[in-house]
């Protein structure tokens, strides 16, 4: 099942790969863990460092400055990659654009051995207010609408599908389509100053799609209520109702979130994916399938590399040296 994955994964990333060029300068910043890794931004932001200018030569986006690496959040041993939604002049929104980079950048080198943690965040005080209402009005046209739905959905579904866990990191507002991609994710770390929110019944455009995502992560009640009132929740209620996985004051929010993704990074990488993968097969399945599909799981895991070692490793009471390798 892991192979079968990362080979759905490999055929959309062949066709995702084209479009990178096209997405610069769309607000998404990337910075990952290999020196492939892309960087989308903008404008120059102040997570980078003034004193480093390392031009990828990656981006053609004549208007806008170039984007460089930052080294304070370039790590080669860690595995862990971080997406950056920086448009914040625009609330974050995810126009089509937006949606086709992060799906480009969700989707590189997903097959990597390197890569264990993928972290998505945001600058400013919102994390994403959800869909660009310009992108919806009637002058866009039905087919353009369903080009913007259809990659949202795509982009939601690679993130449960990835072969590495995908976290949250929201601090801020998260509306709409925004919520959805903070439900979609298989971690979600927030601050206290948080809040969520389905609004678009408010101005007559139901949240049917963000319902998906919201609906597989807390009970029907709730999500019924915030979907026909368009109320926002706090972050404690979000947690409560397990749209969260943690809240943690503003100033832990980082620290906190990276010190889970080091910890998923610190492990093998084909265990964690065969069991990420088993974990959402199972879910929708009767008690019965679930054991049985579990079962299968456990015995595949046993044929791992890693998972003998881990199993040698503690007998011989030592610390497991991980392969990472597939097989």
């Amino acid at each position: 099942m892991l192979k079968l994955g990362l080979q759905a994964l490999k055929e959309i990333q062949g066709g995702a790969r084209h479009e990178r060029n096209g997405n610069a300068g769309l607000g998404l910043q990337m910075r990952g863990q290999t020196p492939q890794s892309w960087c989308w931004c903008k404008k120059k932001s102040s997570y980078f460092s003034p004193r480093l200018n390392f031009p990828t030569g990656l981006v053609k986006q004549p208007q806008e400055p170039a984007c460089r690496f930052s080294m304070r959040d370039f790590h080669p041993l860690d595995g862990i990659r971080n997406i950056i939604l920086s448009n914040p002049k625009k609330r974050n929104a995810l126009s089509l654009a937006m949606l086709k980079s992060l799906q480009s950048d969700i989707l590189h080198d997903a097959d990597s051995n390197d890569l264990k943690v993928i972290i998505i965040s945001a600058e400013g005080p919102v994390f994403s207010s959800g869909h660009d209402l310009k992108e919806l009005t009637e002058e866009q046209g039905r087919d353009y609408h369903a080009e913007v739905f259809q990659t949202c959905s795509k982009v939601m579904m690679l993130i449960r599908n990835h072969p590495v866990p995908v976290i949250a990191m929201v601090n801020g507002l998260a509306t709409a389509a925004g919520c959805q991609l903070v439900a979609s994710c298989d971690i979600a770390v927030a601050s206290d100053k948080s809040s969520f929110a389905t609004p678009g019944v408010n101005i007559g455009l139901f949240c049917s799609t963000p319902g998906v995502a919201l609906a597989r992560a807390v009970p029907r009640k709730v999500a019924l209520e915030m979907l026909f009132t368009g109320e926002p929740i706090s972050a404690q209620q979000a947690l409560l109702h397990g749209l969260l996985s943690k809240v943690v004051p503003e100033a832990e929010l980082q620290e906190e979130t990276m010190r889970i993704a080091r910890k998923i990074a610190s492990l093998s990488r084909p265990v964690v994916s065969l069991g990420k993968a088993t974990f959402y097969k199972q879910l929708p399945q009767d008690l019965g399938t679930a054991y049985y599909l579990t079962s299968q799981a456990m015995v595949d895991n046993l044929a791992l590399r890693d998972g003998q070692e881990g199993i040698t490793a503690f007998l011989q009471k030592r610390k497991p040296i991980w392969s990472h390798e597939p097989v």
